[in-house]
């Protein structure tokens, strides 16, 4: 059973990523990118490093995707 959710886990990792390269909308690639940050701070505790996992949620999924959500709101959007 554990195999099997790190599994899971890892096809989510990598399908985050490839999501985050893909997308156009700015706002989007911020979302999906605190989601990869979440699943990585679960791996990481899963594999028994609670303090990178803390390292992760706070640098990763926290700071990091306030300072791209500032950076993308004080940008002005252009359609082609």
């Amino acid at each position: 059973m554990s195999q099997a959710f790190d599994i899971v886990l890892l096809l989510l990792l990598i399908t985050c990523a490839i999501a985050v390269i893909h997308t156009k909308d700015l706002l989007a690639a911020a979302i999906i990118f605190s989601t990869y940050s979440l699943v990585m701070c679960v791996i990481w505790q899963l594999r028994g490093a609670p303090d990178v996992a803390m390292t992760e949620a706070a640098v990763g999924a926290g700071v990091t995707t306030v300072l791209f959500l500032v950076a993308i709101s004080r940008t002005a959007r252009r359609e082609k």
